[in-house]
């Protein structure tokens, strides 16, 4: 392999290789990245096993070729080179990269060693435009479980339902879930599962750019596609959590609040919350909601946040931390809180979109 291409170009690309590079893999192989030429490219591949990157790079082929370097060596002598054209030529088993005036030898691996990231990018199922992508998972994401023991909950969901979207996440003491409109025509499918490690990667690379997504159901593969960049990972093959039925269908008592007044009292709370159990009680009044922790050992703490409320008095207990989570990844400030009792889950909306909501489930006092 013979190829000359723009050092600024294999330094931007790399770096994002390397999201998919692990320190901790018992296999050698995967902690190199593949180089090698596909038309008129230069193709990068990497993988932990759980998530897969391709990148392209445009470049001038001389040879083609293919070879696996050390990936992090590899990003670090890229970033060392000066803003020129450089030549990567592999020579005996090994890589040299050259400039005019450098020059850096490699030790290599074969592609053979190399795993496959994909067969086959599969049917096209779904479009993100100009950073929906985020919108659409953004919020969602942080309700799944970060426990591996029941896979189903360590992921988010998507659904098709008519011309919409619904995408859910549950750890199975909180749930968020959000309805938002399917973008294009694009083949059908019924749901997929998603890790969640594979969303907090696809929105970090592509942020603010368009994505469409391919399924291969035969290898229960998903691949996220922007232009030159493929990310690869696989469906969690698990059955997801009857979702619709933890829902609350009535409200004994709603209230609208501002997120950022609540959030300011469940922080002061949580300071006594912490040394009690992580308990913050809920006591909803005619024109406020009362936010209070109690800790034997400490004190107490009790702070009253101005709210309109519709229906009945009540009450109810819920972890600081689940609290804290749900109000910092709202962006809108008109928030409802609802509930029909003590024992029964808790939920916020946001004042004017009747599509997404957020559920926790109350602790036992």
């Amino acid at each position: 392999m013979k190829v000359i291409l723009l050092a600024e170009n294999l330094q931007k690309k790399l770096s994002f290789s390397n999201k998919a590079i692990s320190s901790k893999n018992q296999l050698p192989i995967l902690s190199h990245v593949l180089l090698e030429t596909k038309g008129e490219m230069l193709v990068l591949s990497s993988t932990d096993l759980e998530i897969g990157i391709e990148i392209t790079i445009p470049c001038e082929i001389i040879e083609i070729g293919s070879v696996a370097v050390p990936a992090r060596l590899f990003l670090e002598i890229a970033n060392s080179l000066p803003q020129e054209k450089i030549t990567l030529e592999t020579i005996d088993g090994k890589l040299e990269i050259s400039s005019k005036k450098t020059r850096t030898v490699l030790q290599s691996s074969s592609k053979e060693e190399f795993p496959l990231l994909y067969e086959n990018k599969g049917g096209k199922v779904a479009s993100f435009s100009n950073g929906s992508l985020r919108k659409t998972f953004g919020r969602i994401l942080f309700a799944a479980s970060v426990e591996s023991t029941r896979p189903a909950l360590s992921g988010v969901l998507l659904k098709r339902q008519g011309e919409q979207f619904v995408v859910v996440a549950t750890d199975g003491y909180r749930l968020s879930l959000d309805m938002v409109p399917a973008e294009g025509k694009d083949e059908p499918f019924e749901s997929i599962l998603f890790p969640a490690r594979f969303l907090r990667e696809a929105i970090a690379i592509f942020e603010n750019n368009d994505v469409s997504l391919f399924l291969s159901k035969e290898n229960n593969q998903i691949i996220f596609e922007q232009n030159d960049t493929l990310l690869i990972g696989r469906t969690i093959e698990a059955e997801f959590p009857n979702y619709e039925k933890v829902i609350p269908t009535d409200t004994a008592s709603k209230v609208l609040v501002d997120r950022e007044a609540l959030l300011r009292a469940v922080k002061a709370c949580a300071i006594f919350a912490r040394e009690a159990a992580n308990i913050i009680t809920f006591s909803l009044k005619n024109d406020a909601i009362t936010v209070s922790s109690k800790s034997p050992s400490l004190g107490e703490n009790t702070v009253e946040v101005e709210a309109k409320l519709t229906g009945e008095e009540n009450e109810i207990a819920f972890n600081a931390r689940y609290l804290l989570e749900a109000l910092s990844i709202f962006q809108e400030n008109d928030i409802s809180f609802s509930m029909t009792g003590p024992l029964n889950p808790g939920v916020f909306r946001i004042e004017g979109n009747d599509q997404y909501l957020h559920l926790i489930m109350p602790i036992r006092k």
